[in-house]
């Protein structure tokens, strides 16, 4: 079965081979969902994000900025129970359709809020042991979402051992700017790897002064985590040793 709707100008609905989608343009595939499985995360950008748990094993508080189908924030919110999921949306359009992806109401663990994330995040209203950039609009990554200044403002929202995690276009030609403002920002504290199954490229900085990369440590927590998360976590810290297999210039 396809089905495909029209939303407003940038916004479409698609539903074919038991999994929904939202796309920008008709064509580019923001967030898809399993319909026998909506908790899972269906893209592979979505999968190595979560990555983030080899820094951060057990956060009480996940702050995520961009809604799109709710993937990151119900994987978060159903496989880690002591946690609080904030969301960051400013597109109301995007909240309304939290239903066609089975998005849970606001709760004391959950909550959607409609507003820009630049303001939030700059004035001083987030705290958060984990921080995920992925807002992307029908042209791409806002500006706005990539300063450096943006980025500083993430690192001190988050706690002291907290970790940013960002999802990149691997094409985007400022791809290595970004990065290097990541590195100025965290200390040069910045592992990066391409995504699953695309040309995403994930980015992981934390905010621990005292972190060092131990990668068999890191290898033998992926094992235990895998326990509880149905996601290749040895996989992500063998993309991260290995590094970028391609140039980002």
């Amino acid at each position: 079965m396809t089905f495909s709707a029209s939303l407003d100008k940038a916004l479409y609905l698609t539903l074919e081979n038991g999994c929904k989608s939202l796309r920008f343009d008709g064509n580019s595939i923001q967030s898809a969902m399993h319909l026998d499985d909506p908790y899972s995360l269906a893209l592979g950008y979505s999968q190595t994000m979560m990555g983030f748990l080899l820094f951060a094993p057990d956060p009480k508080q996940v702050l995520i900025v961009g809604l799109g189908g709710g993937s990151l924030p119900k994987y978060c919110y159903r496989y880690l129970p002591e946690s609080k999921i904030t969301t960051l949306e400013i597109n109301e359009d995007v909240i309304a359709l939290r239903h066609e992806f089975f998005i849970p109401d606001d709760n004391e663990r959950f909550s959607i809020i409609q507003t820009d994330a630049v303001d939030y995040i700059t004035h001083g209203r987030a705290e958060a042991d984990v921080i995920m950039l992925d807002a992307y609009d029908d042209e791409g990554l806002p500006a706005v979402l990539a300063t450096e200044s943006y980025y500083d403002h993430c690192r001190m929202a988050l706690s002291e051992k907290g970790v940013l995690v960002i999802n990149l276009w691997g094409t985007d030609p400022k791809l290595n700017i970004y990065i290097e403002r990541l590195k100025r920002v965290f200390n040069g504290r910045v592992w990066y790897c391409r995504a699953f199954n695309s040309y995403n490229v994930i980015v992981f900085a934390s905010n621990d002064e005292h972190f060092k990369m131990n990668w068999i440590k890191l290898l033998f927590l992926a094992s235990k985590l895998e326990a509880r998360h149905d996601l290749d976590l040895q996989g992500i810290v063998r993309r991260l040793r290995a590094g970028l297999q391609y140039s980002l210039s």
